[in-house]
């Protein structure tokens, strides 16, 4: 554009694309603090290649650099992840529901925590081209492989991915009404409520850190699962109803302070997944995916 530095124009054009890559990097790394941190240095990159040549398609350059980027920090993390007290799990995006943004299924809760069965080429194989539907060829030069390599890791990926997904689509106003009426049962006391609401195969996972007290093994099965929310709901505390990842669950707080973050997997009428995040260090980074 006559008159405008090409950096003023640089820069538009990257925070324009901005959020996209937040959530390009965050389905790969399930973590949004670190995600935020890829997207950062990858403005860096940017301004250094543009410098050497001019960036005509900075969607396309910066998508490819941010998800090669996300995949070298996803690898590293598997190593730290080994040795992590308990079960990881994905850092929540919370929101007040006033404030609530509809986000795509990219950054769904239940998906983020589907992710976690695939190596870190499966999963951004798979994230690039059925979610964000970059042809193989570009899926290829992110992720280091072969087109045709690519392919067979998204396939793979996506079998994985059906597998621990909701089979049945749920929309927002179903899976509130079936919160709210677990919520109900709970505060009540309805133990027998809570239990016909929990998926035969419903699973609670509680996420410490080793920092500070949770289950270090998942909850099994509509009794146990049942008896365990309820035992964690008689403890002091307010619990607010609030947006995590574009669907509704609680934040638990204590003392005035964020003490754990609740995610609900709906399919059907029942509730399926539990996931509940307790360790300091991802509930200081949970914000609003208002962008």
């Amino acid at each position: 554009m006559a008159g405008v530095p090409v950096t003023d124009e640089l820069a538009a054009a990257y925070d324009a694309e901005r959020p996209r890559l937040v959530r390009v990097a965050y389905a790969i790394l399930g973590s949004h603090a670190e995600a935020e941190d890829v997207v950062a240095d990858c403005w860096l990159r940017l301004v250094a290649a543009d410098e050497r040549e001019p960036v005509r398609d900075v969607a396309a350059w910066a998508t490819v650099t941010v998800a090669r980027a996300a995949l070298d920090v996803l690898r590293s993390a598997r190593v730290r992840r080994e040795t992590y007290v308990g079960p990881w799990l994905p850092e929540p995006v919370v929101a007040d529901l006033e404030d609530r943004v509809s986000l795509d299924d990219s950054v769904r809760y239940a998906l983020l925590v589907a992710l976690e069965r695939l190596t870190p080429a499966e999963r951004t194989a798979w994230v690039l081209h059925d979610i964000f539907e970059m042809p193989f060829d570009e899926v290829a030069g992110a992720v280091g492989r072969s087109p045709e390599a690519v392919r067979q890791l998204a396939r793979r990926a996506r079998q994985h991915v059906a597998a621990g997904t909701p089979r049945v689509a749920v929309d927002a106003s179903t899976h509130d009404r079936v919160v709210g009426a677990f919520l109900g049962a709970t505060a009540g006391g309805d133990l027998a409520g809570l239990v016909r609401m929990l998926d035969p195969s419903v699973v609670l996972t509680s996420d410490g850190g080793g920092v500070v007290n949770a289950a270090r093994r998942p909850v099994l099965g509509p009794d146990k699962v049942a008896r365990f929310f309820a035992g964690v709901a008689r403890k002091d505390g307010q619990v607010e109803v609030v947006d995590v990842n574009g669907r509704t669950g609680i934040a638990w707080r204590v003392g005035g302070h964020l003490h754990s973050v609740v995610s609900f997997t709906v399919d059907g009428e029942l509730i399926t997944r539990i996931d509940i995040v307790l360790a300091p260090a991802k509930l200081s980074a949970a914000r609003s995916a208002a962008q």
